[in-house]
């Protein structure tokens, strides 16, 4: 089987999970009147180090496809843009 696919698979087995759980945590955060931008922020960071720790697992196994690599990329760029709004 090709390894794009097994990428594409593992991701699509993983990624809708891991959304669901960030997507509790911002809807708790909304609940708590916190702030929408620091909700927004802490949603952004906390799904984007979910997405970084999805990818770490199987490193070893697809580091040289560039859709791995484009993805840890989009991963790191959405963190990134979550502190930037927690410290805006």
């Amino acid at each position: 089987m090709d390894e794009n696919k097994i990428l594409l698979h593992y991701y699509m087995f993983t990624i809708p999970q891991i959304t669901v759980f960030a997507g509790a945590i911002l809807g708790i955060l909304l609940i708590l009147h916190v702030d929408m931008k620091k909700a927004l922020g802490i949603f952004a960071t906390f799904y984007g180090v979910l997405l970084i720790m999805i990818a770490a697992l199987v490193r070893n196994q697809f580091s040289k496809l560039p859709l791995y690599r484009i993805s840890l990329l989009f991963f790191t760029i959405f963190t990134l843009l979550g502190i930037l709004l927690l410290i805006m």
